[in-house]
């Protein structure tokens, strides 16, 4: 956890204070001037509003009428026939729509105070009002939750829905529990008598013209994520501006508390910003509220996207591929437009009979009962419908595969960038972030690139320059750096192999004897470098291994990928350079600057650079080496324990590389690892149906752990992760300090002290 989650001083005006840290509060943003406000307005065209209990909805700046006496004596008293009583009650028979007069005060807000005034969104609590505010909160005949504006001057509710944040300093305000008003309990007002038409989704058709033809002559600022993919994306996006010499700057940008400082720094000097693998999943104008003349072209695989941002026609732009499967819900599910307004009836009919009037105003009375109906009842319709949609968080298509279409659209795409998008893919792969048939497929479309790209002849073959780059479609082994490694080595730290074979035993290292006597390789041959093995033993290996694996059920040892040759030495695997840039962006050993990992991982994807891409094999070697080492000993110390509707493990301080899976990547590749080991090893079939919740130290001085859910590991898994909204869930319920500073909703930052009762309410929620 950064210093600013520590709770220092609280930070200067203007920082976006969608969430809170656990630690310290944080100031408002400054209240928007009056033309920005409407340049902000939600994608249904209409402020951020205040809706009562029980009233109709109306905007902030205007009173709220009077509800409509409850009791048939006050019907009379108006002038309403007693015939008609109760025509005009059948509505409102039953617990759910009682509504005592007494209770239902005016909730009107004052001029200046409506809900896009000052003050941070915090999480409002079970309470009947507030001495501070004239405002009643929870005034129903059953307590319900509240989502509620703070501000100087009070609360006013403005939806049932209940978020629970801790405070946070400055730049930490975009480290959020996104089931806040930033993604699901934004109240929308009635559906007007005209109804509005669609507002088409904001998904990029044409890349070229509406995206980088747009940015071409313009100054950009590129915000990246710290993942391999992002990386690769970066990489292609950089060398599209170097041909056009488009001016660019590059910020990484590892979490949302540093997303949120770059864009502070930078959006006084740039007005268009090109976000890669971040943002996509949040309410981009809302967290950092920008001005109105600032656009956003967000590339990012992180699924579900934010409904607001699909539907904003004018700041945000979605680069999606558009073969993907998004399930975006329908417009009319999720936007309402407003009602608009009514004369009052009784200056409507005045110099009118008696008769007319009251028959006017009986008719308004069953319209405004049928129309509260109506809207409760889509309300309904829409929490489910978000629900559904908000559920599971997964990925879709790589960043630079989007990218490298881009390029390709141009006719500027070169072998350079064809690797990079097979890169990124192979990172997806590699992290399991997509499932086999979503890589097979992009592999299918990538060969056909490779085979345009890299058609040689035989006679060309052989008169290859040295400086020659050349990719190759091939079926390889699924054994991990390999190639740069000793063979025993790779079987014993892949996890693959390792898990079938259950190397963490006495048992499993005699099953491993067995199979490379199988083989017939000599010991002395598979524990020596890979390039110095028999040239007689190298050319078949991949048979031999292949025929012996299925002997020890390993059947999906072969895996379909794609090697890099770089004149006649140097031959790289795709999952190569994915080990080696990721370990070299989780590097622990500190050499200067915080972004000095990002661009030592970046400069290993030049070809020019390969003194930095050996470095990054050799940190994968070791990283590999302490996963499979703390796998070993989770499990033969049997850390590993049913909670029962999750698994549970938790590295204890002063464990051996703990401080290594402090970083997301490595302890996501770590609970992977010890997931699959654990079903492999366990007889219980309904542990090996369980999810995993796996606990770190993070830093010891704050007292706080960092925590990663992994989906169940079944053959059928589509790889889609519902621990993101749990844990958020289980924060709200235990008011657990938590800080969600990862694009990764799956992965949060907790008090150690908070730990028991945050996992006994993941219990009690997922049970």
């Amino acid at each position: 956890m950064t210093a600013a989650a520590a709770g220092a001083p609280s930070e200067p005006p203007g920082r976006a204070s969608a969430a809170r840290s656990p630690h310290g509060p944080c100031r408002a943003p400054p209240r928007p001037r009056p033309s920005q406000r409407a340049a902000r307005r939600r994608p249904h065209g209409l402020p951020l509003r205040v809706r009562a209990e029980n009233g109709p909805s109306r905007p902030p700046t205007q009173p709220s009428p009077r509800v409509l006496p409850a009791r048939s004596a006050s019907l009379r008293s108006l002038g309403v026939d007693a015939a008609l009583l109760p025509l005009l009650w059948a509505p409102f028979n039953g617990k759910a729509y009682n509504l005592p007069s007494e209770k239902m005060a005016d909730t009107a807000t004052k001029p200046g105070q409506g809900a896009s005034g000052r003050g941070p969104l915090v999480i409002g609590q079970q309470r009947e009002s507030s001495p501070h505010s004239p405002h009643p909160i929870g005034e129903a005949q059953e307590k319900t939750w509240h989502l509620a504006l703070q501000r100087r001057g009070g609360r006013v509710p403005i939806g049932q829905c209940c978020v629970r944040r801790g405070p946070m300093r400055g730049g930490a305000g975009l480290a959020l529990s996104l089931s806040g008003a930033a993604r699901r309990c934004r109240p929308f007002p009635p559906r007007s008598r005209s109804r509005r038409a669609p507002v088409p989704a904001m998904f990029v058709s044409d890349c070229r013209r509406e995206f980088y033809d747009l940015i071409a002559t313009q100054r950009v600022l590129l915000l990246v994520a710290s993942d391999v993919d992002a990386l690769c994306a970066c990489k292609i996006l950089q060398a599209l501006f170097q041909c056009d010499h488009v001016q660019y700057t590059l910020v990484p940008v590892a979490g949302w508390q540093e997303l949120e400082t770059a864009f502070l720094e930078h959006k006084d000097q740039f007005k268009y910003f090109v976000l890669i693998n971040c943002g996509a999943n949040v309410d981009l104008l809302e967290i950092l509220q920008p001005e109105e003349d600032t656009f956003f072209f967000v590339c990012d695989s992180h699924r579900p996207i934010n409904v607001v941002n699909v539907y904003n026609d004018t700041q945000i732009k979605l680069l999606v591929k558009q073969d993907d499967d998004l399930d975006i819900p329908a417009y009319d599910d999720i936007f309402r437009d407003e009602e608009e307004e009514e004369e009052d009836s009784e200056n409507e009919s005045d110099g009118s009979e008696p008769l007319e009037k009251r028959r006017r105003f009986e008719e308004e009375v069953i319209e405004r009962t049928m129309k509260r109906r109506q809207r409760r009842e889509w309300e309904a319709r829409r929490r489910e419908i978000l629900f559904d949609y908000e559920q599971y968080e997964y990925h879709g298509t790589s960043s630079a595969m989007v990218m490298f279409d881009l390029a390709w659209i141009m006719s500027k795409d070169l072998n350079d960038m064809l690797w990079w998008a097979i890169v990124g893919l192979t990172d997806q792969w590699v992290q399991e972030k997509i499932t086999q048939m979503k890589y097979v497929t992009d592999i299918g479309i990538l060969q056909r690139h490779v085979s345009r790209h890299n058609h040689r002849n035989e006679d060309e073959e052989n008169s290859l320059s040295i400086d020659c780059m050349r990719i190759a479609f091939e079926y390889d082994l699924r054994l991990a750096l390999y190639q740069h490694w000793s063979l025993y080595e790779s079987l014993c730290n892949t996890c693959y192999t390792s898990a079938s074979l259950k190397l963490w035993s006495v048992q499993g290292q005699k099953r491993l004897q067995e199979f490379l006597a199988d083989m017939g390789l000599p010991l002395k041959q598979v524990k020596q470098k890979f390039n110095s093995m028999d040239m007689s033993l190298k050319e078949n290996l991949r048979e031999m291994i292949e025929e012996s694996a299925n002997k020890f059920g390993m059947k999906d040892l072969r895996v379909q990928t794609f090697s890099i040759h770089f004149g006649f030495k140097n031959k790289f695997s795709a999952s190569d350079i994915v080990y080696a840039t990721t370990s070299l962006m989780e590097n622990i050993e500190k050499e200067g600057p915080e972004t000095t990992n990002f661009i030592k991982a970046l400069d290993s994807l030049s070809r020019g650079n390969l003194d930095k891409l050996h470095q990054g094999l050799d940190l994968a070697k070791k990283q590999l080496r302490a996963i499979q080492q703390t796998v070993a000993s989770c499990i033969c110390t049997n850390l590993v324990i049913s909670q029962g509707p999750f698994l549970y493990c938790s590295l204890m301080e002063g464990t051996p590389d703990v401080k290594l899976f402090s970083k997301p990547v490595s302890l996501c590749l770590l609970s992977k690892y010890l997931l699959k080991s654990f079903v492999c090893s366990t007889k219980n079939k309904r542990c090996k149906l369980l999810p995993l919740v796996m606990a770190a130290p993070m830093d010891v001085e704050q007292g706080t752990v960092i925590m990663v859910g992994i989906p169940p590991e079944t053959e059928s898994s589509d790889k889609k992760n519902f621990f993101g909204r749990a844990f958020e869930k289980a924060a709200e319920s235990t008011s657990s300090r938590t800080l969600h500073n990862h694009f990764e909703m799956s992965i949060i930052e907790l008090k150690t002290e908070d730990r028991s009762k945050f996992l006994d309410a993941l219990i009690s929620l997922l049970s």
